[in-house]
């Protein structure tokens, strides 16, 4: 008996499959069709709910009929369980290996032991970085790693190479960050590939605001949270290691 019900279940999957494939290559053609402006899909897949399919464009989502002829735009919510299933995936998307983080191209600092660490994409020229620095000051175990992305225009190219080259860019990047001194101009020779590298790092991983925080788990917060907040999110993340 168990192995006709072995049997029925894989001769239905292997049924499925051809027509989820064709479904997925009908969804593409006709979304292409239909939507000429939005960017290329980089997936096509099944949703939770029945019926309804998750098309993905970077970091866009949206869902669509098993034909690609009808569009939404919205969250998908599991009201049972009480979640919001579009945050989820699109946290699941944006996470990040910290341990394959490019640590020699960040500034590095630390209060305490600096047991706990974060890395921050930040712009000199944010506003809301400096908000954020001035946050983590009141971390007592903390190391942060921050990686210089000149993306908001002006002189912000110059300062974050200013930073870089300075003799001890760390110090120089606080005091810039809490109490606006500015950076000394960079020698000429001096080598900041490593701000190019950062901007590279910031695109492959969708980062397109400051700051961007990322955690050792590899979930990442945009915008200037509070201190408190981060306390709570480092104490929670200590907490699900079991460290």
């Amino acid at each position: 008996m168990k192995l006709l019900t072995y049997t029925a279940l894989a001769l239905s999957l292997l049924a499925a499959a051809p027509l989820a494939l064709a479904s997925e290559a009908q969804i593409r053609k006709n979304i292409a069709e239909r939507m000429p402006n939005w960017p290329k899909l980089d997936e096509v897949r099944q949703s939770a709910m029945p019926g309804l399919w998750e098309i993905r464009a970077g970091n866009e989502i949206r869902y669509t009929d098993a034909s690609g002829s009808f569009l939404i735009e919205g969250e998908l919510i599991d009201l049972k369980g009480r979640r919001n299933l579009t945050e989820e995936r699109l946290a699941k998307l944006n996470q990040i290996d910290f341990s394959a983080l490019p640590l020699k191209d960040a500034l590095v600092w630390k209060n305490g032991k600096g047991t706990r660490r974060i890395a921050v994409f930040a712009d000199p020229n944010c506003g809301y970085c400096k908000r954020f620095e001035r946050s983590l000051q009141e971390l007592k175990d903390i190391t942060v790693y921050t990686f210089l992305i000149p993306i908001l225009g002006g002189d912000s190219a110059e300062k974050s190479r200013n930073i870089w080259c300075a003799k001890d860019s760390q110090a120089t990047w606080l005091a810039w960050m809490l109490d606006n001194k500015l950076p000394p101009k960079a020698a000429a020779s001096c080598d900041d590939a490593a701000v190019e590298r950062n901007l590279a790092l910031a695109r492959k991983h969708m980062v397109n605001g400051t700051p961007a925080v990322i955690f050792e788990d590899g979930s990442r917060v945009p915008g200037a949270i509070s201190a408190e907040q981060l306390e709570r999110r480092l104490a929670a993340l200590k907490a699900a290691s079991g460290s």
